[in-house]
């Protein structure tokens, strides 16, 4: 089986085609200011995560892989720290469930119960969820 591992070029430019379909003339090519990254795929396990400069010198951590998670139940109005089980739905790709993927939206099982991820992992350095009843 060959390996899956590439990198794609996400571009944060209009779309080439208007609303009723007749095609733009680019004026241009991309800069390197427009290009997107390639998707982190914040896994669970062991933590790990990257810093990334970003535009101004600001710095993005980005969560590679995470064990816990800070649960808030809405209920008793109480946050705490709790550890990730595994996927168990995931609404950005069925697969991910599979490679135990956290992507905002998904839902996980904790010590706790079932909780639904409120934060973006690849693109914030914590994991916040709210218990789902």
């Amino acid at each position: 089986m060959p390996n899956t591992c590439f990198t794609m070029v996400l571009s944060q430019q209009r779309s080439k085609r208007s609303p009723t379909g007749s095609r733009y003339i680019a004026a241009r090519k991309k800069k390197q200011f427009e290009l997107g990254g390639n998707p982190v795929n914040t896994k669970v396990g062991e933590r790990k995560t990257r810093s990334t400069r970003t535009i101004g010198g600001n710095r993005k951590y980005k969560t590679l892989s995470e064990q816990t998670v800070l649960l808030s139940d809405p209920k008793t109005k109480k946050t705490e720290k709790v550890k990730i089980k595994s996927v168990l739905e995931n609404s950005a790709n069925r697969h991910f469930v599979r490679r135990n993927i956290l992507t905002k939206g998904a839902v996980v099982e904790t010590d706790k119960g079932k909780a639904k991820i409120t934060s973006r992992p690849g693109q914030e350095g914590s994991i916040s969820a709210v218990l789902v009843q």
